[in-house]
Formats: C-alpha cells, sequence, structure tokens
C-alpha cells in the first residue's frame, strides 16, 4: 500500500476498522504484579467511552496484543470489542488473520501502536497511529502522534480523530448535549 499516493483525509473517510494495541496505549505500559503474581493492568474510561462511539457510529474495534491476560479480556468483553487476539508478538500477521476472518482489509484498517513489534501493522493500515512516547522508529512511520500518552487518553484522541474525519463525531456528541 502507498500511503503517499493517498491523503490522510481520504484514508480516514474509508476506515471501518480500528485495532488497539494494549500494553502502552489502552494500559500506561507498566507491568504491575502482586505478591501472589496476578498481572494488574489499569484502564482509562476516557479511551472506553471513545470505543464506543467508534462502534456506534460502525466502526469495528480488535485489539492485538502481545501478551495474554484476563483483564485484556474482562476490558474486552465489557467494551463489546469485535475481534480480541492476545499473546500475538507478530501483529501483522495477526492482523492479517483477522482480515482473511472478515470483511476489512488493509484499506479500510486504522491501527494504534508504540513499540516495534505494531510498527508493520502500522505501516500496512490506511492509518497507522502512535503516542507521544512511543519508540522513534513507530513515530517516523506513523501517520499521526496523539498529545496524550497512552493509559491517558490516546486511545480517545484516536477515536476522535477517526470520527471527525469521517464528519460524524459533532453528530455523536450531541447526544451528551
Amino acid at each position: 500500500m502507498n500511503k503517499v499516493a493517498d491523503n490522510l483525509e481520504a484514508r480516514l473517510k474509508n476506515i471501518t476498522l480500528a485495532v488497539f494495541d494494549v500494553d502502552g496505549i489502552l494500559s500506561n505500559g507498566q507491568l504491575l504484579f502482586l505478591p501472589n503474581g496476578q498481572e494488574v493492568k489499569q484502564f482509562n474510561t476516557l479511551d472506553g467511552l471513545g470505543i464506543k462511539l467508534l462502534m456506534q457510529a460502525g466502526i469495528e474495534t480488535a485489539i492485538i496484543t502481545g501478551r495474554s491476560s484476563n483483564q485484556v479480556s474482562l476490558r474486552s468483553k465489557s467494551l463489546g470489542i469485535n475481534y480480541l487476539y492476545q499473546g500475538r508478538e507478530d501483529k501483522l500477521v495477526a492482523l492479517q488473520e483477522l482480515w482473511s476472518n472478515s470483511n476489512h482489509n488493509a484499506e479500510s484498517t486504522a491501527y494504534i501502536g508504540d513499540d516495534l513489534p505494531d510498527l508493520s501493522a502500522i505501516r500496512h493500515c490506511a492509518f497507522g497511529a502512535t503516542v507521544p512516547n512511543a519508540h522513534s522508529l513507530v513515530k517516523t512511520h506513523a501517520d499521526w502522534c496523539s498529545e496524550r500518552k497512552g493509559g491517558e487518553g490516546a486511545a480517545r484522541e484516536f477515536c476522535e480523530y477517526i470520527l471527525n474525519g469521517q464528519n460524524k463525531l459533532e453528530e455523536l456528541h450531541r447526544q451528551f448535549m
């Protein structure tokens, strides 16, 4: 896919799938372990509402993460995420599996990630996004970077950026007025 040939505005209008990494995007990337070995993750409610707004606008959602955790399963289920891929270090391979099992493709997919395992997915999607504290190579190849860090509302910015690019954000915000 040649992103240079298409402008960002046109690419955003075709997005029907938004894909999120977890550590560093939906969480702050820190791994906390309780004395019994149980892993704890924190999620931001700002991001959760952004994901729900995407789905309300007809955009499906997915999580692709290199780690596996019960917390991600619970968060995914509570938000109604359409696709969940855990324990997948090769994000592009997982993304290609998702595409082959759905009506989505590279030209209709937005992806947000922050580290090297996300890079190939970011580069192959119509809209690749990242966060300000991402690896420098990821920032170089992303189409857009949020103002907020992962776990602090970055995913919400990503969601609203897509919705704004599709001229759907203002209407979705009206329901809260």
